[in-house]
């Protein structure tokens, strides 16, 4: 075979790479929106306490602008009232309004924990004894904050182990607000006892297949809840 001068640059032109798509890096506003919502839920900001963007900025090293729009979209989930002329501050935290948030959020969450039992696979239910096997871990070193995010993920995950999109929204829409509260119950060693209890009687039904258990423990599990949040904040704001 004879070289020809096209063929000596085919054998020289550098190997094209695969096209890989660009990543864009998230706004930072819902980097700052992530952060301050966290904040939130956790108590670092305190319900009722006003949001000054000049000592938020210095906090999170970042502009007035993207914590001006944190601030709105944390204003839309219900964590955060915009004053106006006068800045921003932490929603108050209703006792009743707890209680009531928790009775939908009881409904939910029973409904999904039967449908689970009837459609989750195999691998789901696997998924789901890891996750609690992590949570009983982070328990039993008093890890509060490690057992709190991932408590949340578990009663996202049976939810999605219902296998319905407008039940999955329906819930979503709720747990910016719920997670306020159930971060609120976990202060109580008591109630975070019971709450690990519950957990291991709801991962047995699981096992079993019981949808009615499930659903019933799910039930009052968040029935609870609802109610040493209302307790305690009634304690911490008789006024209220």
């Amino acid at each position: 075979m004879v070289d020809t001068p096209l063929a000596d640059a085919a054998r020289t032109r550098p190997r094209r790479r695969p096209l890989l798509g660009i990543v864009r890096a998230r706004p930072l506003h819902e980097e700052v929106v992530d952060r301050l919502r966290d904040m939130i839920i956790e108590g670092e900001i305190e319900s009722g306490e006003r949001l000054h963007e000049i000592d938020l900025s210095a906090r999170l090293k970042v502009s007035r602008t993207p914590l001006r729009e944190a601030l709105k979209l944390l204003a839309n989930e219900g964590l955060v009232d915009l004053l106006p002329g006068r800045g921003a501050r932490v929603s108050t935290l209703s006792p009743e309004g707890f209680r009531k948030l928790f009775e939908v959020v009881s409904g939910l969450e029973r409904l999904a924990a039967e449908l689970a039992v009837a459609r989750m696979t195999d691998r789901d239910l696997e998924r789901l004894r890891r996750m609690h096997g992590k949570m009983a871990a982070h328990f039993a070193a008093g890890r509060r904050h490690d057992y709190f995010v991932l408590n949340h993920e578990i009663h996202v995950a049976i939810v999605a182990a219902a296998k319905n999109e407008t039940l999955m929204a329906a819930h979503a829409a709720l747990m910016v607000k719920a997670r306020r509260g159930r971060y609120t119950a976990l202060a109580s060693d008591e109630r975070w006892k019971e709450a690990m209890a519950e957990h291991e009687a709801l991962m047995e039904a699981f096992d079993r297949r019981d949808s009615k258990s499930a659903g019933d423990i799910l039930f009052q599990h968040d029935r609870r809840t609802g109610e040493t949040t209302k307790n305690m904040l009634e304690k911490s704001f008789p006024e209220r």
